[in-house]
């Protein structure tokens, strides 16, 4: 398992999962049974394939050193992605990352992480 996963939901997720100190998944999650995860190098192939043109979007940074009931398992076009299959403690969230829409509706990316 890589040091760390990648989380987009929205402001209003983030603020939700902020006041309850844990998050239980976007609406998408919650339908599928487990929260959907990203590797780095698929936040921004994640970001125009569900979240093309949206803007509002937090980027949550995650440590799995300490994760239970992760599952890296194939997706519908066969890439391996990180599933979680319980909430999320923010305690695990090691980064906070705005997204914004540039003037085109593309997400800017400039973040180091």
């Amino acid at each position: 398992m890589k040091k760390f996963i990648y989380k987009i939901c929205n402001n209003l997720e983030w603020a939700n999962a902020k006041k309850g100190k844990r998050f239980n998944g976007t609406k998408k999650d919650r339908l599928d049974g487990f929260i959907h995860f990203s590797f780095k190098q698929q936040v921004k192939s994640t970001l125009n394939k569900y979240f093309l043109k949206k803007d509002k979007l937090i980027l949550l940074k995650i440590d799995t050193s300490k994760l239970n009931n992760i599952i890296i398992e194939r997706s519908s076009d066969d890439l391996l992605f990180p599933h979680l299959y319980s909430y999320l403690d923010l305690k695990h969230v090691k980064k906070v990352y705005k997204i914004f829409l540039n003037k085109k509706g593309e997400h800017n990316l400039k973040l180091k992480f």
